[in-house]
C-alpha cells in the first residue's frame, strides 16, 4: 500500500487536520450564513482568509487589492469581482469611499463578519488543542 512509507503518526496528523477542516467546514451544522457563503467555493474560501488576513493585519482593502489577494487561477476577474459585491450586498463586507480619493473603493469586514469569523477561529482552535490531547 502506498501509506506504507509514512509513520503512524503521520498518518494521524493528516486524519486529524481532515477532522477539522470537515468539522470546521462543511459539516458544521452550526456554522453562520456568513461563513456557509464563504465556504461554498474554493475561491470564496480562500478570498475569506486571505482578506481577513488583511483585515486583522491593519491593512487597507481597495478594491483591486481585495480582488488580488487570491491568485487568479481559483476565479476569473469577473467572478472575484462579483464575490465581493455580493459579499458587500449580503452584509458581510463593508464598502466605504475612501477620504483621499471619494472614486476609490476601500473594505472592511462588516461588524457580523468579525464577530462569526473570530468565534469560529476559536472554535477552531478548540478543537485543535483537542485533537493535540488525544
Amino acid at each position: 500500500m502506498i501509506f506504507s512509507k509514512f509513520d503512524e503518526a503521520s498518518i494521524n496528523n493528516s486524519k486529524k487536520l481532515i477532522r477539522r477542516v470537515l468539522s470546521a467546514t462543511i459539516e458544521n451544522p452550526d456554522n453562520p450564513e456568513s461563513l456557509n457563503f464563504f465556504q461554498s467555493d474554493t475561491y470564496r474560501f480562500y478570498f475569506l482568509m486571505s482578506f481577513m488576513k488583511e483585515a486583522l493585519d491593519g491593512n487597507e482593502i481597495s478594491q483591486e487589492y481585495a480582488i488580488s489577494l487570491v491568485p487568479k487561477k481559483f476565479a476569473s476577474r469577473i467572478k472575484r469581482l462579483q464575490v465581493l459585491k455580493q459579499a458587500v450586498q449580503l452584509g458581510y463586507i463593508i464598502e466605504k469611499s475612501s477620504e483621499v480619493d471619494r472614486r476609490r473603493r476601500i473594505y472592511f469586514p462588516s461588524e457580523l463578519l468579525l464577530n462569526d469569523f473570530v468565534k469560529y477561529a476559536n472554535d477552531s482552535d478548540k478543537q485543535v488543542k483537542l485533537d493535540k490531547s488525544a
